[in-house]
């Protein structure tokens, strides 16, 4: 059956022709059939519609098919052409294929002839779209390995079995054109030490077809001081493992670590923190922003995903364009439908009027999608196709559009597990992580604490015009001791509490929830000297206390809604209610 949209244009100048082929084709399920009874006409519903194939007569008044098939080139159009000829022969068909024709029918046509040749032509039209698409994607995929290869600061050279030089990347460059190697097209001319020692391990891999181990080389450079390189070498394969040469990995281990070269950041972007776990992130984002491409944000909820798609969508080129944010998981499947595609007037009870979608809104744009890992099957499959055409069809729509949009998701659950148990579609996952940003969670953070805590304080002190200035030594002891599974959203809400009750200059422990203050052990009676007690108790169980009474206070603060405590603890749904079950908290559930 043909496809829900296959655009077809008839041009002929005999009306009955037209007619019957319209309703041939319309019979067989193809729409929308368009047709022109000249050669302007034709070129008039070109100017206005793609089409999958066009069917013209060879012969149009004055005018004739090449005529058409001329324009048809010169305005780039590539769908396959049928001509219909009443005077078939050999010079007709050469002349029609000369110019670009995909085939021709001859006089009479009947209708087994004409939908035999139009389903030759889409098929053939589907696997030129789909050649076209794998070879924009798999040059797209070269340039991002291009722009990797390119910016490791590793040096990287390829050989292939006779030992000639096939790649090297700047770093490799720059370090053997330091040593006098301009123009060397094999390893045995390196020069060096270096030179020797890529030689030796190329020899033995191309030898063994086996990896050479990391070892460590001395390097004399030419101002006389020595570098010192970490070497190893491994098979080039292909992903059938046939074997093409060798990898010659040379890393510079006499380089400082960390490198102080780059300022320690303190904020980024909204990002308040300092830790190295966060230094990586910022400059991942950096690096990514620049790149066009998909990014995949994971981490706990409450890490700041939202930010690091803002942060992303500010240093990508389209940073002046729309940043469209979409919450996956905050509206239904047929809601999230039409939320993101748009729909046409008409399209479902209360459709009224056309509205476009956060995809069309996202044009030129970046479109972020928040806890992707909450859509439906059937969304996962539209989403798919989005992201492999850049093309979609409103709800209720015939027709395509086109849009340029750089999508962003982001995610607290596990996708590849998800995708292991069959939840999530695999081909989506990897189309949506061609970047992975993993956010630290707060604890992870070295340092975080009194940064972000300090943060808040100046934030809600402005906010709600109080003159608080400090916060206890207690107090920060007790934020910087706990565990924190809210991560930093839970942190700003828990300082903006004590801010709002606070009425002095100074945040003290009592006005921070029973969750972060220490626990305090009753002392026990003194046992005198030489008697046993009747009974050895046993060691209070806190670490089950805490962290019952964690969940007893986000249940409370949530209302009893187990898909915001879940996230605000950092855990699935399923285990909140297992653990809801076990502390015997089912009373707090859907609290009024």
């Amino acid at each position: 059956m043909p496809s829900d949209s296959t655009p077809i244009l008839i041009v002929d100048d005999e009306e009955s022709i037209r007619l019957t082929f319209e309703m041939f084709l319309t019979r067989e399920g193809y729409s929308p059939i368009v047709t022109a009874a000249s050669l302007d006409e034709a070129l008039l519903a070109l100017s206005h519609q793609n089409f999958d194939l066009i069917i013209s007569d060879i012969v149009l008044g004055d005018r004739n098919g090449t005529d058409l098939l001329r324009e048809i080139r010169d305005r780039g159009i590539t769908c396959p052409v049928v001509m219909i000829t009443g005077f078939p022969n050999l010079n007709t068909a050469a002349e029609a294929v000369r110019h670009g024709a995909f085939d021709y029918i001859p006089k009479p046509v009947n209708k087994e002839n004409l939908l035999r040749f139009t389903r030759q032509a889409l098929k053939h039209w589907e696997l030129e779209k789909e050649k076209q698409r794998l070879r924009q994607e798999n040059e797209q995929y070269r340039l991002y390995l291009e722009t990797i290869f390119s910016s490791v600061r590793d040096a990287i050279i390829t050989i292939d079995k006779d030992m000639n030089i096939v790649e090297l990347n700047d770093t490799a460059r720059k370090w053997l054109q330091e040593n006098g190697a301009i123009d060397a097209n094999n390893i045995t001319n390196l020069p060096g030490d270096m030179g020797l020692a890529c030689f030796h391990d190329a020899r033995k891999v191309l030898e063994q077809q086996e990896e050479v181990r990391e070892h460590q080389v001395e390097c004399l450079k030419k101002d006389g001081s020595i570098r010192m390189i970490s070497l190893n070498a491994a098979p080039l394969k292909d992903g059938e493992q046939q074997f093409h040469g060798a990898v010659i990995v040379a890393r510079d281990i006499t380089l400082a670590e960390p490198d102080h070269s780059i300022e320690t950041r303190s904020r980024f972007h909204g990002y308040v923190g300092s830790s190295a776990a966060m230094q990586q992130v910022y400059l991942l984002i950096e690096n990514v922003g620049r790149v066009d491409t998909s990014v995949l944000i994971t981490g706990e909820s409450g890490t700041g995903k939202e930010l690091a798609a803002e942060a992303l969508h500010a240093e990508s080129p389209r940073h002046d364009r729309a940043l469209i944010k979409v919450d996956c998981a905050a509206v239904t499947e047929t809601l999230l439908e039409s939320e993101l595609f748009g729909h046409r007037k008409g399209a479902f009870t209360g459709a009224d009027r056309d509205r476009p979608g956060k995809i069309l809104q996202a044009d030129k744009g970046t479109l972020f999608l928040d806890e992707i890992g909450d859509i439906s099957p059937r969304m996962q499959l539209r989403l798919l196709r989005f992201l492999q055409e850049k093309t979609f069809t409103p709800v209720g729509g015939d027709h395509f559009v086109q849009v340029d949009v750089r999508v962003v998701a982001a995610t607290n659950a596990d996708l590849q597990g998800k995708v292991r148990a069959g939840l999530f579609r695999e081909d989506l996952y990897y189309r949506l992580k061609v970047v992975e940003i993993n956010l630290p969670p707060l604890r992870k953070r070295e340092g975080a604490i009194p940064l972000l805590a300090n943060h808040f304080l100046a934030m809600f002190r402005d906010k709600l015009s109080k003159k608080i200035n400090h916060i206890s030594d207690q107090a920060m002891q007790a934020l910087t001791n706990y565990t924190w599974p809210g991560n930093v959203r839970e942190l700003r809400h828990i300082m903006e509490r004590a801010c709002v009750l606070s009425h002095g200059p100074t945040l003290s422990l009592d006005l921070f929830p029973q969750e972060i203050q220490p626990l305090t052990i009753e002392p026990q009676a003194p046992v005198p000297q030489g008697e046993l007690p009747s009974h050895t108790p046993a060691p209070p169980p806190f670490e089950f206390e805490r962290e019952e009474d964690e969940i007893e206070t986000i249940l409370k603060r949530t209302r009893g809604n187990k898909t915001k405590a879940a996230r605000l603890l950092g855990m699935d749904r399923s285990t909140l209610y297992r653990k809801i079950k076990r502390y015997h908290l089912d009373h707090l559930l859907n609290l009024p």
